[in-house]
């Protein structure tokens, strides 16, 4: 599962940050002990042949289910089943079906058998049942935002530029609100799924497609079958409307559904999964496990993604066309497409045995992203994310309670954090660092094939690494795996020329547990590096060196891989010199903060004119940003070189940063270039185009506003809702409303706060009333969302009574209810 997000950065809960409204409260680790669910029966095999109702939103399913007592002879089953009408539930014997007692409480089947069984007896259950998903009380969670299972998408096409889909989603425990089954990630089961859909419809299930049956009444019937054995909440259904392209990863079959509009990009959006396969199956000494891989996208996603075994779905925003794609790079999409196909190991070919070790799963994932990452792109941009992803756990004070493997918690979904996934991610890459790429990955192949197509946890985890490496890592796992926070690392310095002996004090400040941390320290003498490697075992620890002259530079961490929150006393010289000789991306990021901090010395213009030529784009964006133009000294030497990036840098996303910059001078000589921009192919630099000729000339940027309406994406709607928000008036609404309305959640986010400053502009409470619902339904669907969005609702109460439109008012009072109520 891949939380949604357009960058490690900002996962919705990172969001809130972003609208600056929301207050915060420690939270506490339940103290509920979750044990892993016991196992009375193991699946064997489930075969189900399902029909849809369009119109009730309903699934008419038959289901054979085969079992076994896993250990102890038992006479009973208990089968989850949410939300159904049960026909009739009967165990098949010779060919007939024999009723059986059993008892519904609408969420569990308590089935009496014929007889008691022992583990060497197989059954066959035969159940005719309903599913009606929408009539289900299902409760969702900040990662999964439904949890109905079932989702029928336009079913009557009354939905204007939206495809009628229906479409599945078993994590975490969502399988059961669409067929009976023993809904726990440790069972796992072979399937056939037979769909009966409209004949004009494309299917896509788990396997292979092993049977299409052309049917009298206009309808077809794909029969799919899973024949190695994988965990109930991977089950999948896809129906609607898609083009397939077929690719290969040696002779098995890759594939990509998409809306036909999409169909011309899928090459572009998806092309790289034959070579990450590839290179997935080499690291891990395992080739792909499963007979076909097939990745499709469908509308009103509840999420960003999921690893369903052999077809992986993927919400909306890893759709898009060739334009798009230009502004894309790797956290946009990218990385999504990774992290999926790594849970095809972790999670689907090895699954978590409960939630509480859902680290297994989805710290792998995260990891994997870096991993890709750095062999396809290179180390800056492995690091960028890591970095990006490490920011966004420490973001929270919250995490800071938990356990990454936890079997206290409230609600299952509330494992679905920055704890499983950014903090996991990184304990991986550092275990990666300690051990040495090669113990690291033949461990994770120990465990992988010691837990094939079963159930693992993390102490199998540790004893596969244990045994790769041959040593002792109890005190890692009890630190980073079953123990919670992190380090937070105070460095200091002390030279002593007589005795030429460098001194570094490290002092971990936090509250709870101390960690031991291995670490390499570099040191920079007359232009040399020589490294040390040390470990931190107290909470302050004191390391010497005796060098032959003061060093330039000591780099504690010089591999940069520590998860800690570190204040580092280094002079701004240290700095200047870490930046022009110390290789990686964070030393080069910790020396641009520091230069960005003393615009007016001499050394830090010196970092932040060099990194605007860093050979990392992300760097390169970061030193733009961080300009202060109103500086002489900065303005005189920077703006040639942003003219210069703004027209030929190979970035788009640098391009449209520079023209930014430059916009804010409003230089009227800039104009041609802002014009010169606007005939580009990426829409960032012609938002920021548009952005510039908007503050040189208001009139024009207004004019040339409405000349893009009918194709527009990203920073240029956004630039053109800016625009208009700012100087708009009712006549601009609908624009304004219709973009708004088909933004993805993480667009929605960034353009929130002008979308609401217009309400407040357009004097039309028909339109204000719009806008109310679109912002309310935000606050609805995503948790993390709801304090901030109640916050900016409350703040246009004042401006609309002001206009004496108290039906408005009312309606924000109805929101703010709703969402308390949600």
């Amino acid at each position: 599962m891949m939380i949604k997000k357009t960058t490690s950065a900002y996962t919705l809960a990172g969001m809130i940050a972003i609208l600056a409204l929301s207050t915060h409260v420690i939270a506490q680790q339940s103290t509920v002990y979750r044990a892993t669910p016991t196992r009375i029966n193991d699946l064997i095999h489930t075969k189900l042949d399902v029909r849809f109702d369009y119109a009730k939103q309903y699934l008419y399913g038959k289901e054979w289910v085969t079992i076994k007592p896993h250990f102890y002879p038992t006479d009973s089953l208990r089968l989850d089943a949410k939300g159904m009408d049960i026909e009739n539930l009967s165990i098949v014997q010779n060919g007939k079906n024999m009723p059986l007692k059993y008892s519904y409480d609408s969420l569990t089947l308590a089935v009496k058998l014929d007889k008691t069984y022992k583990n060497n007896e197989s059954y066959t259950i035969y159940i005719d049942y309903t599913a009606k998903p929408n009539e289900l009380k299902a409760k969702g969670s900040a990662a999964i935002n439904d949890a109905k299972g079932l989702y029928f998408i336009n079913p009557l096409g009354t939905e204007k530029d939206k495809p009628t889909q229906i479409w599945t989603q078993g994590e975490t425990e969502s399988s059961s609100a669409w067929f009976p089954t023993i809904d726990h990630t440790e069972q796992k089961t072979t399937d056939e799924i037979s769909m009966t859909v409209p004949a004009k419809y494309v299917t896509l299930s788990n396997g292979r497609l092993a049977a299409q049956k052309v049917n009298a009444d206009g309808t077809r019937t794909d029969t799919w079958k899973m024949e190695l054995p994988h965990s109930p909440y991977l089950f999948m259904m896809a129906v609607g409307d898609f083009k397939i392209y077929k690719d290969k990863w040696k002779d098995k079959e890759v594939s990509y559904y998409l809306e036909p509009k999409y169909a011309p990009y899928a090459k572009e959006i998806f092309g790289q999964t034959p070579e990450l396969i590839d290179f997935y199956s080499k690291t891990l000494g395992i080739d792909y496990p499963w007979n076909k891989y097939s990745q499709i996208v469908v509308r009103d996603y509840v999420s960003g993604a999921m690893e369903n075994t052999t077809a992986t779905l993927h919400g909306e925003y890893v759709q898009l066309t060739h334009r798009e794609l230009l502004d894309a790079y790797y956290d946009q999409g990218r990385s999504t497409i990774a992290h999926e196909l790594f849970h095809q190991w972790f999670g689907d070919y090895v699954t978590a045995e409960s939630w509480s070790n859902l680290t297994v799963n989805e710290s792998f994932a995260d990891f994997s992203e870096m991993l890709w990452a750095e062999h396809k792109y290179g180390q800056d941009e492995a690091d960028a994310h890591s970095y990006s992803a490490m920011q966004t756990y420490l973001r929270d004070p919250d995490n800071q309670t938990k356990n990454l493997v936890r079997f206290n918690y409230d609600d299952k979904e509330d494992m679905f954090d920055a704890v499983t996934y950014n903090k996991g991610g990184r304990i991986l890459n550092m275990l990666r660092n300690y051990l040495g790429k090669d113990a690291f990955y033949k461990g994770l192949n120990i465990y992988l094939k010691t837990n094939a197509f079963k159930a693992g946890e993390a102490q199998q985890l540790r004893l596969a690494l244990e045994e790769a490496s041959g040593r002792d890592l109890n005190w890692f796992f009890n630190e980073w795996y079953y123990g919670a926070g992190n380090p937070e690392l105070k460095i200091s310095y002390k030279w002593d020329e007589a005795t030429k002996t460098q001194t570094v004090y490290l002092q971990q400040t936090q509250t709870g547990q101390t960690f031991i941390l291995p670490m390499a320290v570099d040191i920079y003498v007359n232009g040399k590096k020589e490294r040390h490697q040390v470990w931190m075992r107290h909470a302050a620890d004191t390391l010497t060196f005796t060098t032959s002259a003061k060093p330039d530079l000591v780099n504690v961490d010089g591999d940069k891989v520590l998860l800690i929150e570190k204040t580092d006393n280094k002079t701004l010289s240290e700095y200047v010199y870490q930046y022009f000789n110390a290789p990686l991306y964070l030393d080069r990021f910790e020396a641009i903060d520091a230069a960005i901090a003393v615009q007016n010395d001499k050394e830090a213009q010196r970092v932040l004119i060099a990194a605007l030529k860093d050979k990392y784009y992300g760097l390169r964006i970061k030193a733009i940003k961080g300009l202060n133009m109103a500086n002489d000294q900065i303005r005189n030497a920077a703006q040639s070189i942003l003219a210069s990036l703004a027209q030929t840098d190979d970035n788009t996303l640098v391009r449209a940063a520079a023209l930014n910059v430059l916009a804010k001078l409003k230089v009227a000589g800039n104009i041609t270039l802002f014009k010169q921009s606007l005939n580009s192919e990426s829409y960032a630099i012609q938002g920021a185009a548009l952005n510039g000729i908007a503050l040189l000339d208001p009139a024009q940027g207004f004019t040339l506003a409405k000349n893009y309406e009918k194709d527009n994406k990203g920073a240029l709607t956004a630039s053109i809702i800016h625009i208009y928000a700012t100087s708009g008036s009712a006549d601009q609404w609908p624009f304004v409303y219709n973009a708004f309305d088909k933004a993805d959640i993480q667009t929605k986010v960034t353009l929130v706060r002008e979308f609401a400053g217009m309400i407040t502009r357009v004097n039309n409470p028909a339109y204000a009333q719009q806008g109310i619902a679109q912002i309310k339904d935000m606050g609805l669907k995503y948790k993390s969302l709801a304090t901030a969005i109640t916050g900016l609702l409350q703040s246009l109460k004042t401006p609309l009574a002001q206009q004496n439109d108290t039906a408005s008012v009312n309606a924000i009072d109805q929101a703010i209810k709703d969402i308390g109520a949600k």
